[in-house]
């Protein structure tokens, strides 16, 4: 395994944006204001090729803390636990402030190695900055300008001697992160709960509160001899009542891990039945492409007849996917969470579902065969041949004559051929038409001499003749 670095201090002194440099992405939520960061944030720092390491982000430290801030709080002291090493992060604009004092007791008395990064030198006299911090009496002091990566590699040079040397296991350095899971939702459904309960762990803050997540989490996970990506995202509402600038980037960074993920599970609260916000979240994962999953949370907690009017709301608000296989779980208790895992793997093996031009030709004169694209200008469109153009989703083109104006519901029917004949379920399948180009468009026949003459002579038979 890779050693671990953790990043810790107080809110609002530049973790995240740290983070960003050292993995060279922009993976952590970044905002002026504090708190933004509440989980623990992952990623691996490659500047040092012979020596690469996985940075932890975590969330600010707070004196007494209570509701969220315990939470955020106990999920930087996790990170602590488990890393090899820890940069204490301070603000050279704040000053020295006894929040600082109260965090560097924990760390010495844990016995961590660390590093103390005093961030946001730029624009200060570095030297009295310096010279403020030097009464906390830790010898690895470095200034630091994470905005504008001054003083990273002296950090990085005092860091990675502090570190173990990497494992060679082969699982720990291997670039595939196995199927990538999007828990997407809207707020207070039960995605961080799903995410915990399927590591068995604490891993992400839950609450009651709405908008506890903010940040899209990668979490690792191995289960049954596969590997796994969770990607807990923050809760998308209605676009109207996002007035809060955090929350709009947070919108954006859970739609942009549904691009990423292999497979969007769609988290849905059994009570509330579905809204119109969690058909918008399904159009959005069909506009991507991406296999899904319909999660319906806190089953347990409904009678007979909520459970019969649940079910009845699905099978109306939900028609245009039916394709999209329904679970019926409780993350609180873990119950469905077998049988929800199946149907992700179901829906990742058919949107990779391999095809051959062979194959596809058959099956688009069986389906031409059985019933035929309606008439175009007293024409019949043609079907001629097929090949894959793709997966994830499974990309069919059909080549043919006069494909423009197949109808819509045409194109629908072979969506559900080619997803009966193949068993594919959770995953959206396109259909290209590709009219096959006229070879002898745009060219004059140009007549010989000879066939020049007999049509002169045809011209003037025909005028004899009906005189």
């Amino acid at each position: 395994m890779l050693p671990v670095i953790a990043l810790v201090g107080r809110p609002n002194v530049g973790k995240s944006t740290l983070f960003n440099v050292l993995t060279r992405s922009r993976d952590a939520l970044v905002h002026d204001r504090p708190g933004v960061t509440r989980d623990r944030h992952y990623g691996v720092c490659r500047l040092d090729p012979e020596q690469p390491f996985v940075v932890v982000d975590t969330g600010g430290l707070v004196d007494d803390a209570s509701g969220l801030d315990a939470h955020t709080a106990r999920q930087a002291e996790l990170a602590m636990d488990e890393a090899d090493v820890v940069v204490l992060t301070v603000d050279a604009r704040d000053g020295l402030l006894p929040s600082d004092h109260a965090i560097l007791d924990r760390l010495r008395r844990s016995g961590k190695p660390f590093v103390l990064a005093v961030n946001k030198v730029d624009g200060l006299d570095e030297h009295a900055a310096m010279a403020e911090f030097a009464a906390l009496g830790v010898q690895a002091a470095l200034p630091l300008s994470a905005a504008h990566g001054r003083g990273v590699p002296a950090l990085l040079a005092s860091v990675l001697p502090l570190l173990p040397e990497p494992s060679t296991d082969p699982l720990a350095e291997s670039p595939d992160d196995g199927i990538r899971v999007a828990i997407v939702g809207r707020p207070n459904v039960g995605k961080s709960t799903l995410v915990n309960r399927l590591l068995g762990e604490e891993r992400v803050i839950a609450s009651d509160v709405p908008g506890t997540t903010r940040d899209s989490i990668r979490v690792p996970l191995e289960r049954d001899g596969r590997r796994y990506t969770l990607i807990d995202t923050a809760g998308i509402r209605r676009r109207a009542r996002v007035e809060d600038v955090v929350e709009k980037f947070s919108v954006i960074k859970s739609l942009q891990s549904v691009e990423a993920a292999h497979v969007t599970v769609l988290v849905l609260d059994a009570r509330e039945g579905v809204a119109e916000q969690d058909a918008t979240l399904i159009g959005h994962v069909l506009e991507a492409g991406r296999a899904l999953v319909i999660a319906v949370n806190k089953w347990d907690g409904l009678d007979r007849y909520q459970r019969e009017q649940c079910v009845n709301s699905l099978a109306r608000r939900l028609d245009f996917a039916p394709w999209a296989r329904q679970v019926f779980i409780s993350a609180l208790h873990g119950s469905g969470i077998g049988e929800l895992m199946k149907a992700i793997n179901r829906a990742h093996a058919s949107s990779n579902h391999a095809f051959t031009s062979s194959e596809l030709t058959r099956a688009v004169e069986a389906a031409y065969q059985a019933y035929q694209p309606p008439l175009v200008r007293g024409h019949t469109p043609k079907l001629k041949f097929a090949h894959p153009g793709g997966s994830n989703p499974p990309t069919i083109i059909i080549h043919g004559a006069r494909t423009k104006h197949i109808a819509d519901s045409y194109r629908r029917y072979l969506e559900n051929f080619f997803r009966k004949r193949y068993r594919l379920e959770g995953t959206p399948v396109r259909i290209e038409f590709r009219d096959g180009e006229n070879p002898y468009a745009g060219k004059r026949n140009v007549l010989t001499e000879g066939q020049q003459r007999r049509r002169t002579r045809m011209i003037r038979n025909a005028r004899r003749g009906d005189r």
